[in-house]
């Protein structure tokens, strides 16, 4: 249960109130357990010997404990409530934030659709389980433990007859709750594979409804939610077999009571009242128990979601700065070097992605990356702000390690404009100064108009004030793509990376963009990611990669000369006919 204790520390900051609702709930058992006291005395001491008076009294405390307990219950109830609420909202936040710490290589391997179902029915399950806990869960022990104590003590012998019974009972309940948490834990399961079907139908609707695959995607998703039905209902039938069971046992102690009882009152040995306040503690005893079993779903449920969510809270991100790391120095060159670099993804048996890469750029330099798909290059761009770690080798900024400084002054001095652009719900000013929320409105019009952006802001109806939809459904992937450039621009980073950042924009604005780039006013080196021969054209310095490889290093003019990977890739794309009339 060492989840179970991990998660305990969300209800620590409120256990005043945690103790407040078990203090209510003490007190309601208490109460609970003194009627059948009170019905005794009204049997033996009003109803037999006819005293009125007596059971005019005994009802009127009955009645005033009635009240006092509903009131304590309501107490409890809000309390409990409070402290469920104030638990699953904290929880939902320290997950957020642990989900916020991982790298590249924790999301994935834990899907978005597990997370989504961890950070939302898990949570409300173990939101369940503690409101269940402090409410009914606490109170069903009490009540045993206080009627077992006072069958003891209304009759030692027939209490004796009885504890076969109970024990059987709870080992019924224990065997019940063993089998169905992980009943459960596979039901979360089989409904995070159903999030994630969702979760990518939604993502690649375009997709789905351009190759007439809709039908397919239904089956798919039809199939993974009958297993989490068929899942689910296994798991409910198995559960309803407990209360009848347990039913059994508790009328057949309600016989064995009269039975046993009546005999021994026929002998004098007990009177009516108390074989019947025994009889209400026993079913105050058995009555929690098969509460207990309905409530064990809840508890099942409960457990197993703990375990994967303190599964989440105990990973431990594959990117982290070392203890008492340095911030890099202040005035950064933007020198970057790749020595003796091997990457592979999750599987440390997998096919390497980049084998043995070096590679030296020097500050103020524009390095493209080119080669086929698959070949690396993004890869090699991801290892620039951390976002992976080199499974071997070292990547520098300025001569310094990447894993020796904290991450956060790395990408401070890193403007990253990824493959795949996404933008926020907000206004075109607020995406464009996302990483920088206090700047001037002169540097992001400046930051957009470098991007070729400005014009097109301009003819939106409310210029830059203009509301961008969830991920950018309003705008062309062209105008996304000048927008998430103007993001990074903004922050004016040191080093600039564009991920096959302008494949979404015609030549003559990509041309455009470059010019503007050359000439922006503060020093940045440049790493171009591009599939694109004229984006990587004018670059500094190119790099062909081949399967992971460094293939040719060189300006284009060089690399026409010396390597026949790059020609295929400029013939394939411009024809041999471009590259004669070049060389003439």
């Amino acid at each position: 249960m060492s989840h179970l204790r991990h998660l305990a520390r969300f209800v620590r900051p409120y256990w005043r109130r945690s103790l407040a609702a078990l203090a209510l709930l003490t007190a309601v058992v208490v109460m609970d357990l003194a009627i059948p006291r009170l019905v005794e005395r009204i049997i033996d001491e009003g109803i037999t010997p006819h005293d009125q008076a007596v059971v005019l009294r005994t009802s009127l405390i009955m009645l005033g404990i009635s009240v006092l307990s509903t009131a304590f219950a309501v107490g409890n109830n809000l309390l409990s409530v409070q402290v469920g609420e104030s638990v699953a909202r904290d929880l939902r936040e320290a997950l957020f934030r642990k989900i916020q710490s991982f790298s590249f290589g924790d999301l994935d391997r834990l899907r978005t659709g597990q997370l989504l179902v961890r950070l939302t029915s898990d949570t409300s399950a173990f939101q369940r389980l503690t409101q269940i806990t402090l409410r009914i869960g606490t109170r069903a022990p009490l009540l045993i433990l206080g009627s077992l104590i006072l069958m003891i003590s209304t009759s030692r012998s027939l209490a004796l007859t009885m504890l076969p019974l109970l024990f059987i009972t709870s080992a019924i309940i224990v065997f019940f709750v063993s089998k169905t948490e992980p009943l459960f834990r596979l039901a979360q399961q089989k409904l995070d594979r159903l999030n994630t079907i969702l979760q990518e139908n939604i993502a690649g609707v375009q997709v789905v409804k351009a190759f007439v695959r809709a039908d397919f995607e239904a089956e798919k998703f039809e199939a993974a939610n009958e297993d989490y039905a068929a899942n689910s209902i296994r798991v409910m039938q198995f559960m309803t077999n407990m209360a009848p069971a347990l039913t059994i046992f508790v009328n057949l102690g309600v016989v064995a009571v009269l039975w046993a009882g009546g005999l021994r009152a026929m002998r004098g040995v007990l009177t009516v009242g108390q074989i019947v306040a025994f009889t209400n503690y026993l079913l105050t005893t058995m009555t929690p128990l098969v509460l207990m079993s309905m409530l064990s779903n809840v508890w099942a449920g409960g457990i197993a979601s703990a375990r994967r969510v303190a599964e989440v809270l105990q990973t431990v991100p594959e990117v982290q700065d070392l203890p008492d790391a340095p911030r890099l120095p202040a005035g950064a060159l933007g020198r970057l070097a790749f020595e003796n670099v091997s990457f592979h993804y999750n599987d440390d048996h997998a096919e390497p992605v980049l084998r043995g890469v070096d590679l030296a750029v020097q500050p103020g330099e524009t390095i493209a990356i080119l080669g086929a798909t698959g070949a690396g290059k993004s890869t090699l761009a991801n290892l620039v702000p951390r976002f992976y770690d080199a499974s071997t080798g070292r990547v520098l900024v300025d001569g310094i390690d990447l894993r020796h400084v904290r991450q956060d002054s790395l990408l401070a001095l890193i403007g990253v404009v990824p493959q795949e652009t996404i933008l926020f719900s907000g206004t075109v000013r607020d995406n464009i100064r996302y990483g920088a929320p206090q700047t001037s409105e002169a540097e992001v019009v400046a930051a957009a108009t470098a991007a070729q952006a400005h014009d097109f802001i301009l003819e939106m109806p409310q210029g830059y004030d203009s509301q961008v939809e969830a991920r950018g459904a309003n705008l062309s992937g062209g105008q996304k793509q000048r927008l998430a450039i103007a993001r990074a621009l903004v922050t004016r980073p040191r080093i600039l990376i564009l991920d096959d950042s302008t494949s979404s924009v015609d030549v003559e604005t990509e041309t455009r963009i470059q010019d503007a780039l050359a000439a922006l006013p503060f020093p940045h080196t440049t790493l171009v990611v591009a599939q694109r021969i004229s984006t990587v054209l004018r670059a500094d310095k190119i790099v062909v990669l081949d399967k992971g490889r460094v293939a040719a290093v060189g300006t284009h003019r060089e690399l026409m000369q010396s390597s026949s990977i790059y020609r295929e890739i400029y013939d394939s794309q411009l024809g041999e006919g471009a590259r004669l009339e070049e060389a003439s």
